[in-house]
């Protein structure tokens, strides 16, 4: 008995251009043809193609397949290096699935890193974008514990304040909201010293965290907005400079 191309691959439950593929790649013989030209399908051909099909939903690549068929390749090596790998892409899964429940019972937006979901109705856009850079500067514990100060830290009236401050506020509201959060600061600073010391948590080079900070500071914050972060600073560190004295000049950081 012999088929043709579109005989084996109904056989086979699969479609001839599969087949076709199976062939450019190698992992299936060409059969011969005949007199007319058209290729003539043996049984082997067909158990290697269930043979195939039977693989690939387990999930093995084509590459791996093809270096099954070599004799220098260990089956059963094989197939504990690829449960290992399904193993991990069902746990990565599981994390994925996880999150996404958390996402959809806060109806939180896609724009944050894992595990801050919980908390993020209550950031503005840009405390988000900060959390995103943080995740890629910081490492695991300092993520967690800026979930943690998320979780222990309501936002207030002052907070929006910030948020909606124009970039020409005057002294006086600069001062204000930089005197309001500073004691704030240090309380965070005394519960969690590494905010003293970022480099010691920072997954990067000294360089890069620095110059991704002041880049991002720089580019999602307006100059009032910076001016109130270094005044609390200069507060909590009982530091003092011309402005906390009563000049109306404002200077970025």
């Amino acid at each position: 008995m012999a088929w043709s191309t579109r005989q084996i691959a109904e056989l086979a439950g699969t479609t001839v251009n599969t087949v076709r593929h199976y062939h450019e790649t190698g992992l299936l013989d060409e059969p011969e043809r005949r007199s007319n030209g058209y290729k003539e399908y043996g049984v082997p051909h067909l158990l290697r193609l269930l043979q195939i099909r039977r693989l690939r939903d387990l999930s093995v690549p084509l590459a791996r397949i093809e270096l099954m068929g070599r004799a220098d390749e260990d089956p059963v090596e094989a197939f504990r290096a690829l449960d290992a790998e399904l193993a991990s892409s069902i746990e990565r899964l599981e994390r994925a699935r996880a999150e996404l429940a958390l996402v959809l019972r806060h109806s939180a937006p896609l724009d944050l890193p894992p595990g801050f979901s919980a908390g993020a109705r209550t950031l503005s856009e840009r405390d988000r974008s900060m959390i995103m850079i943080y995740s890629q500067i910081y490492d695991e514990s300092a993520l967690s514990d800026l979930r943690q100060i998320l979780e222990e830290t309501p936002r207030t009236d002052s907070d929006k304040e910030f948020d909606d401050l124009p970039p020409d506020a005057d002294r006086a509201t600069r001062l204000r909201l930089a005197q309001y959060f500073a004691p704030i600061i240090k309380e965070l600073q005394a519960g969690y010293p590494w905010l003293t010391d970022p480099e010691s948590r920072s997954s990067k080079s000294a360089a890069t965290l620095e110059t991704t900070m002041v880049a991002s500071l720089r580019q999602l914050y307006n100059p009032a907005q910076r001016d109130v972060m270094y005044l609390a600073d200069l507060i909590v560190r009982g530091k003092t400079d011309e402005r906390l004295d009563g000049n109306d000049e404002g200077t970025e950081p």
